[in-house]
């Protein structure tokens, strides 16, 4: 009885484990190789390594901009095949990888894996500055450019830098006009739409960037708004700082032309403007009871 030195697997014949161990040996090399252990072709610009000579090509066509692969269908070229065939799906519509929890389905075996991270909160991508973790590589380099400054995005038609493509997508949209967003009741036309921002933590989404920005302060902590009467800290915004030192000056800027009542901020007063209205906008799901406040509705 022979031991096939590699896998230990005890085998009979000399030749049964002379192929078994050729097996064993190739398997234990496509691990190593799928490990990232052995990379044996290197980029001779920029020293990025890869297991195969395929992968090098491929890769070698981010430097000369080369793109040998055309879209027969509107002519956008493309640095490899697999990258011209994913685009030939925004054509067909074609959504062959399906998330087995919601039955999403996606273009990519890549936006799938990444989809798949909502689900089981796996987030292996983790700023070595900050510690902060994402689901996605895109995500985390999107956020290493806060610790930066780097705004790689620059706008051709003013030179105005941004951090993120999607960023300069809504800004050249100011140049060319162009108003893809259509009110549905209404009819006009918008640059942005209702959702142009996303948090990267939790996926809600923002028609401003400075909306998002306020937004992931709830993420972090992050409170830089003081009060210098009593160094109460607010993460929002300094409008809250604002709204907050009304109670200590006792401001009441925003009056009742009805009765003349006066209070620290307009989302009060329309609150009171439905006293005298009889107006009740918010809706009970349960009894369908109306009421004129959100507050109540809950």
């Amino acid at each position: 009885m022979a031991v096939c030195p590699l896998s230990q697997v005890e085998e009979k014949p000399t030749t049964t484990v002379r192929r078994h161990s050729q097996i064993s040996s190739i398997n234990t090399t496509i691990k190593i190789k799928m490990n990232g252990h052995l990379k044996p072709f290197e980029c001779t610009e920029c020293q990025k390594k890869f297991s195969t000579s395929s992968g090098l090509r491929v890769h070698i066509r981010t430097h000369t901009g080369e793109k040998p692969f055309e879209c027969t269908e509107c002519q956008k070229k493309f640095p490899s095949s697999s990258k011209l065939w994913v685009h030939i799906r925004t054509h067909t519509g074609e959504k062959p990888f399906e998330c087995a929890v919601c039955q999403k389905k996606f273009r990519t075996s890549s936006n799938l894996r990444e989809h798949l991270r909502n689900h089981t909160g796996e987030k292996p991508f983790e700023c070595t500055v900050c510690q902060k973790k994402f689901r996605t590589s895109s995500d985390l380099r999107a956020h290493q450019r806060t610790h930066t400054g780097e705004k790689p995005f620059e706008c051709t038609e003013c030179q105005k830098k941004f951090s993120t493509s999607s960023g300069l997508r809504v800004h050249v949209r100011t140049h060319t006009g162009e108003k893809q967003f259509e009110c549905t009741v209404c009819e006009n036309k918008f640059c942005l739409s209702a959702s142009a921002f996303e948090c990267t933590e939790c996926q809600k989404k923002f028609s401003t960037s400075s909306g998002l920005r306020v937004h992931v302060r709830t993420h972090t902590g992050e409170k830089q708004f003081e009060c210098t009467v009593c160094e109460n800290k607010f993460c929002l915004s300094a409008s809250d700082l604002r709204i907050h030192l009304r109670i200590h000056t006792e401001e009441k800027p925003f009056e009742c032309t009805e009765c003349q009542k006066k209070f620290r901020t307009s989302s009060r007063l329309w609150v009171h403007v439905r006293t005298h209205t009889g107006e009740k906008p918010f809706e009970c799901t349960v009894c369908q009871k109306k009421l004129s406040t959100s507050s109540e509705a809950i």
